[in-house]
């Protein structure tokens, strides 16, 4: 057989995304390490702690079992979900049906995805903050939607500007995504937003996706976008155990919203994925369960020691910050000294071994600005920030 010359091209909308930054960096950052140069990250908001020993040990109970290791139902089993409208009426004061209401993820990246399935077709308009999470606007073009930004200033809170909103040509918008307690920036969530934000998708029939990670970190305050009267009608809320359970790698989500449109996502999902170990499911539903005292420990003390350490690292630098920020970073504005935001972002990484985030990646209302994730244990802070002061800035 002659031996030709193989062209095999990927698909056109590769061409349209970037691998995603963290991927690219951590690369360089096992390369240093290799090399010997110990670079303490504070970059990735992937929490250190274990879950509750009472979670741990349902899962270890349940995978023993012989009878547990087949296909679960996509749409979860009915002690996720009852977990899932417990937490929510618990902490919101939110009343969800198990049964229509609520729908398991495998992540909230995954809801993102089915979501934007569920409700945009190619072409039409996606509402993307600037900054914000950055795979709003990848999945949103891998999947031929057309972006949309509206901007989040710091003279605003990090707040959305309705004002500006209401002048933007809408036309063709199916979607807003919108992510409070805010990340990058910290920006707490608002009752006044929230009701903003309902009556917005109700006279312009555009649905809200709040995306709500956040509410437990830092924040003795939980509030939820369903906490709206009608919300539900027009709105969607995801929430997650990664950040609020220490369950970042089991990936266990949650899109709450009404039974309609329940069912049109369940409708994409289906045909996407089947549904997550019974043995990871029976202990989710343990861990939404965890005691009072449990999240303190957890999401208020240990963050709060963190972050007065976080605060210490961005004064040596420079840079200035919102003190009543929340979450499980610290975001700061960098010095006008610098031309960029890699210029110091870049020296931290290679003189002080301290991996820190570019606000840049979140948008360009993120140029000027880093961020610090609280997700390292507090020796590991320390020695970054004695790496940091040892350093003329």
């Amino acid at each position: 057989m002659e031996d030709r010359p193989i062209s095999i091209q990927p698909a056109d909308r590769l061409s349209l995304v970037q691998e995603y930054y963290f991927s690219r960096k951590l690369k360089e950052v096992a390369r240093l390490n290799a090399e010997g140069r110990d670079i303490i990250s504070l970059a990735i908001g992937s929490p250190d702690m274990p879950p509750s020993e009472a979670t741990i040990d349902t899962l270890c109970q349940v995978a023993r079992r012989p009878d547990a290791h087949g296909y679960q139902p996509t749409m979860g089993t009915p002690e996720l979900r009852g977990a899932m409208a417990r937490f929510y009426q618990r902490w919101y004061g939110v009343t969800l049906d198990p049964a229509t209401e609520i729908l398991p993820l495998i992540g909230s990246k995954e809801g993102i995805l089915h979501v934007t399935l569920a409700f945009v077709n190619p072409g039409d308009g996606v509402l993307v903050p600037n900054p914000g999470y950055p795979t709003y606007t990848s999945l949103s073009k891998i999947l031929g939607a057309r972006i949309v930004n509206y901007n989040l200033r710091e003279d605003n809170g990090w707040q959305p500007d309705f004002d500006e909103l209401e002048n933007m040509d809408l036309s063709g918008v199916r979607l807003m995504w919108t992510n409070y307690p805010n990340m990058p920036t910290g920006g707490d969530a608002r009752m006044e937003t929230y009701e903003r934000l309902v009556d917005f998708a109700r006279r312009h029939g555009i649905v809200v996706v709040n995306d709500n990670p956040y509410s437990f970190i830092l924040n003795e305050h939980h509030r939820s976008l369903l906490q709206v009267e009608g919300a539900k009608e027009c709105c969607i809320e995801f929430n997650s155990m990664s950040k609020s359970h220490n369950m970042p790698g089991w990936r266990v989500g949650l899109c709450a919203t009404n039974a309609t449109f329940i069912s049109w996502i369940l409708k994409v999902k289906s045909n996407i994925d089947s549904g997550t170990f019974r043995g990871i499911q029976l202990a989710a539903a343990q861990a939404y369960d965890n005691d009072d005292s449990w999240h303190r420990q957890a999401n208020i003390e240990t963050y709060g020691r963190r972050r007065e350490i976080a605060e210490a690292i961005m004064t040596q630098l420079g840079c200035t910050f919102d003190p009543k920020q929340v979450g499980m970073f610290l975001w700061g504005k960098i010095p006008d000294k610098y031309d960029d935001v890699e210029q110091l972002t870049e020296r931290v990484l290679h003189e002080a071994r301290v991996f820190i985030t570019p606000g840049f990646i979140f948008g360009s209302n993120g140029s000027r600005f880093i961020r610090i994730s609280l997700c390292a244990k507090d020796d590991k802070m320390r020695e970054a920030l004695k790496r940091i002061k040892a350093l003329d800035w």
